[in-house]
């Protein structure tokens, strides 16, 4: 196996050769044409259609959501390496407009199958194998589904509706440069760069960094919040208007096929740990010489420890890492490089952030990360290889049930974040090095957990809100006040940070994704938990569980993991191990 190292741009010619390739062209003809067969079996669909004859006809349906995913995920992956680029922008609305029309094609076998009696339905879900679920969890929607012309209606208008504001978000927020004095000298960043001054040792330059980000954001405020409002406003009108959810929170957990009440019980339980967290700033404090930390301060390291790591170092590590646990895992990830599949580089007009895109389970997923050298870019490397194992394991799945939903979506990146921990925690000697992984593991659970947590209750709140007519202001004064309960007077919290809102993506383009990290991460303790004290012994049930994708319901998938995702307790458990890892750090000299 051959892996560059090197920081570069991805290839995606494992999809297409380019966006005027002949090979993408046919592919929307036969697309096309597929869809045209496909449509021809609508009168097959009877309540006493045989069993094969229903599997044969999802097995195509299955082929060709493949071959549109493949189309979607060569425009998306493209836009995502240069949102700026007008050609990538073009393909993407194209794709867009040209899947939500083949969608309202192939729509009528979905309302068909929703709409059929339990008795049939039954009967062909008995005989269905690993279709089984995928069925099974489509009549959940049931309640919810509109008639065919108005699912039509729906899909093509949310081309130029919300999915046209999430393309416009993106290519306004990513084009934006930010400027910070570094070394005497006024340097343009972009938002990746910028944010590597917010884990500083310099108090000053963390401040600087956080005012030049909502500086920027804070001038567009009023626009970007006025795309939310409008964002917020579809969201309603589709999901509790037309199909009749009992809540805006509630279309994300039927989605996530977990029930509310377990949502709640999970915003609940971790609204209640906000003093854990309010005691860790605290201490942090303290060990930074400080009565009390600015909202500036929370991810400041607590020793001058700026260790930077080579990208191949860092590639390493996690491979290194994730081998210790299991060969066939670190594989896995070396497989996303030596594939190419890899967008490593920090670049004008490239996508902020991290993510990985599992396409289909037939190909090596692609994995983006904006790679500057600090220690938190290789945890990000390790997780976003994570997912891509996760969907490697999983691939033996049909394209309906091989991604795992949102919340155990994250269960495999940030428990290979934990093995990299706990590797670099082994394999270093400095002890100020040391000591800021110790405190970065409980920084990384604030930002994993509390801060997610507070996001959703922020959303669940801002969305009534906005019913209500509350303006753009008004919902920045909300999200300020939402930043004072989650820090009570352990941090102080500077007014810029009321559009800290309108910079984060996943409420704009995915509604109430964000409590699904919460959810993976106090997960992903207590499995983790398991490891430490089982060894070896966990490792078969832990791959299982990756494996199982998306093919069975969450509960059921957690249950056979020992976990009841119903009771408090298991949540406060999350809390309790980290509350456990707050009173060894307060056992540690000042300065130790």
């Amino acid at each position: 196996m051959t892996i560059s190292l090197t920081p570069s741009r991805w290839r995606l010619h494992d999809l297409f050769p380019g966006s005027d390739s002949p090979e993408l062209q046919a592919a929307f003809t036969a697309l096309d044409a597929r869809v045209s067969a496909f449509e021809a079996a609508r009168d097959r669909l009877q309540p006493d259609i045989p069993a094969p004859a229903l599997l044969e006809l999802i097995t195509e349906l299955g082929e060709i959501t493949e071959q549109a995913y493949r189309i979607y995920g060569f425009a998306g992956l493209w836009f995502s390496e240069d949102t700026q680029n007008q050609a990538a922008q073009s393909l993407q609305a194209r794709v867009q407009q040209t899947l939500a029309e083949l969608t309202n094609r192939t729509l009528f076998f979905g309302l068909w199958w929703k709409m059929l009696d339990d008795a049939p339905a039954e009967r062909l879900m008995a005989a269905a194998g690993p279709y089984r679920y995928w069925l099974e969890e489509m009549r959940h929607f049931r309640p919810h589904t509109l008639s065919e012309a108005e699912e039509k209606v729906i899909n093509i208008k949310n081309v130029t509706g919300a999915s046209a504001f999430h393309t416009l978000y993106d290519a306004i927020t990513n084009r934006y440069t930010f400027k910070m004095p570094v070394e005497g000298e006024e340097k343009e960043l972009t938002r990746g760069e910028l944010m590597v001054y917010v884990r500083s040792a310099d108090p000053d330059l963390r401040a600087a960094a956080y005012q030049e980000l909502y500086r920027v954001y804070g001038q567009d405020g009023p626009i970007l919040g006025q795309m939310y409002q409008t964002l917020a406003r579809d969201w309603r009108n589709e999901h509790l208007h037309m199909r009749g959810h009992d809540s805006p929170i509630a279309v994300r957990n039927l989605h996530n096929d977990i029930p509310d009440s377990v949502v709640d019980t999970l915003l609940e339980v971790s609204r209640a740990n906000a003093g854990l967290f309010q005691r860790f700033f605290r201490l942090k404090a303290r060990w930074l010489g400080m009565d009390r930390l600015r909202r500036y301060d929370i991810y400041a390291p607590v020793a001058e420890a700026d260790k930077t790591y080579p990208f191949a170092d860092a590639a390493e590590m996690v491979f290194d890492a994730f081998d210790q646990f299991h060969p066939r895992i670190a594989e896995y990830a070396q497989r996303v490089f030596s594939d190419g599949h890899i967008d490593s580089e920090v670049r004008k007009g490239k996508r902020g952030g991290a993510f990985c895109w599992g396409v289909t389970p037939r190909l090596t997923p692609w994995v983006l990360v904006n790679f500057n050298g600090k220690a938190e870019d290789v945890a990000t490397l390790a997780h976003e290889l994570g997912h891509a194992i996760h969907a490697m394991l999983a691939a033996h799945h049909s394209i309906f049930t091989f991604h795992a939903t949102l919340p155990l979506a994250e269960t495999a990146s940030t428990f290979g974040e934990m093995l990299l921990i706990d590797r670099l925690l082994a394999a270093e000697g400095d002890e100020a090095v040391r000591r800021d992984l110790l405190f970065k593991q409980v920084d990384d659970a604030y930002a994993t957990i509390q801060r997610q947590i507070f996001f959703a209750l922020f959303e669940r709140q801002a969305h009534e809100m906005i019913q209500a007519g509350a303006s753009v202001d008004e919902l920045a004064e909300a999200y300020l006040a939402n930043l004072h309960e989650q820090f009570g007077d352990a941090v102080t919290v500077p007014d810029e940070f009321r559009w800290e809102w309108v910079s984060i993506p996943h409420i704009y383009h995915t509604p109430f994704y964000v409590y699904a990290y919460a959810f993976g991460q106090l997960l992903v303790l207590a499995l983790y938990k398991q490891f430490q004290a089982e060894g070896e012994a966990f490792k078969p049930r832990y791959l299982d569980l990756l494996a199982a994708g998306g093919s069975e319901a969450p509960a059921h998938t957690l249950s056979a993991a020992g976990i009841d995702i119903h009771s408090r307790a298991f949540w406060q458990g999350g809390f309790d191990i980290l509350s456990a890892l707050i009173d060894q750090l307060e056992k540690l000299p000042i300065g130790y």
